[in-house]
C-alpha cells in the first residue's frame, strides 16, 4: 500500500489514472520535460504514468503526485525511482506554472523524511545531468553532498549526492 504524505501546502498521493492529464501536460511540453526524457507523445506520457504506478509494485517505493491542499490541483511528482541497473534516486518534476513556489523543496523534505523513517533506508541519494542547474541547486538546499562521480548505464558521468534526514519532519 502506498502511503499518503502531507506537508503544509501539499498532499502527496500515489499516481493513478486520474493523473493522466498532469503527465500529458508535463511530458508533451519540450521546455518542461527536457531534463526528463521529453518531449514525449501523449501515448508515451501515458506509459510513463503506468511505469510510475507499477514502480510501487516492483520496488516497494516510487513517486507521489503533488496535489495542492487548498485546491486539490496536481502540480507535479516527487519521490523515488530506480531504473534497472541504475542507483536509487530522489526525483521530482513540476509543471512550469508551479516552479518557483517551493513545492519541490517541500515535497522533497517529506519524501526524504519518509525514506529514512518509513522505509528505514540508511541513505537517500540523487543525481542529475550536469546541465540541470535547477536540480543541483535544490539538492544543495536539501543539504546534499557529492559523495562520488560515477558512470551511469547511459554512458554519462554524473555526480552522486547523499541527502541527510531533514530536521523539519
Amino acid at each position: 500500500m502506498v502511503p499518503d504524505l502531507e506537508t503544509e501546502r501539499l498532499r502527496l498521493v500515489p499516481p493513478a489514472g486520474q493523473h493522466a492529464e498532469l503527465y500529458d501536460r508535463f511530458y508533451t511540453d519540450p521546455a518542461a520535460s527536457g531534463h526528463y526524457g521529453g518531449p514525449l507523445t501523449p501515448a508515451q506520457a501515458w506509459s510513463r504514468l503506468a511505469q510510475d504506478i507499477g514502480h510501487w509494485q516492483l520496488r516497494g517505493f516510487g513517486v507521489w503526485v503533488m496535489e495542492t491542499r487548498a485546491e486539490g490541483r496536481a502540480v507535479g511528482t516527487c519521490g523515488f525511482w530506480q531504473g534497472r541497473d541504475w542507483p536509487r534516486e530522489l526525483t521530482w518534476w513540476l509543471l512550469p506554472e508551479a516552479r518557483g513556489t517551493g513545492f519541490a523543496t517541500e515535497a522533497s523534505l517529506a519524501a526524504i523524511a519518509h525514506a529514512y523513517d518509513g522505509f528505514g533506508w540508511a541513505d537517500v541519494q540523487t543525481y542529475m545531468d550536469d546541465g540541470n542547474e535547477a536540480a543541483r541547486k535544490l539538492v544543495l538546499r536539501l543539504g546534499g553532498d557529492i559523495v562520488d562521480r560515477i558512470a551511469f548505464p547511459d554512458g554519462k558521468m554524473r555526480d552522486l549526492f547523499t541527502i541527510p534526514r531533514p530536521d523539519r519532519f
